[in-house]
């Protein structure tokens, strides 16, 4: 099939091509841009939300933003050692336990709380808040802490980017929630 394209057409082809690139920019910017440390979420048994058999459940799913290192001195200076750090970066980090487990001893009832943790170079402490839905830890409330418990803290040989937060099978319904970044690893055990 052949168009013809007479000459008032050639002088109104590019005013409406116009147009339309103008309309696809304007709509274009009505979106923000990503946040620079993207949304992920970690799961007990590791992995479940993508290597999932028929029957299997989740124990417990942290949701966290994964903040980049960048070259940046992180634990001490980006994240000053003794004082309360929402556990990665954007929103409060949030862990959701879908049946009752123990924390590093402490028993935690099934159910969600926000993620808090105060580094310190030796042994962290973990802590769980009942308080949700809020950004960073700029309204952190002692007060409504469920528990605190500590992690061990030791030094990998290679340098993690992203802030990550993985878990690890101990077996007889027993693991390692691992909270890493830069060199920096923190742990605390838990059963169920």
């Amino acid at each position: 099939m052949t168009i013809n394209v007479t000459p008032a057409m050639n002088k109104i082809l590019p005013t409406i091509a116009f147009i339309l690139v103008f309309v696809f920019v304007i709509q274009a910017q009505d979106f923000r841009k990503p946040d620079a440390s993207p949304m992920d979420m970690a799961y007990f048994p590791d992995n479940f939300a993508h290597d999932r058999k028929e029957g299997d459940k989740a124990v417990i799913r942290v949701t966290y933003s994964r903040p980049l290192k960048k070259e940046r001195v992180i634990f001490g200076k980006l994240v000053p050692y003794g004082e309360v750090w929402r556990c990665g970066a954007n929103e409060a980090s949030e862990i959701k336990f879908y049946q009752d487990v123990n924390l590093n001893g402490k028993k935690v009832e099934a159910g969600t709380y926000s993620l808090f943790v105060i580094p310190e170079e030796k042994e962290w402490t973990i802590i769980l808040n009942s308080d949700l839905d809020y950004w960073g830890a700029y309204k952190y409330n002692a007060q409504h802490d469920v528990i605190r418990v500590p992690a061990i803290v030791s030094q990998m040989n290679k340098s993690l980017e992203s802030f990550t937060i993985q878990f690890a099978d101990k077996g007889e319904k027993q693991g390692v929630m691992k909270l890493g970044w830069d060199k920096t690893v923190a742990e605390v055990p838990f059963n169920f």
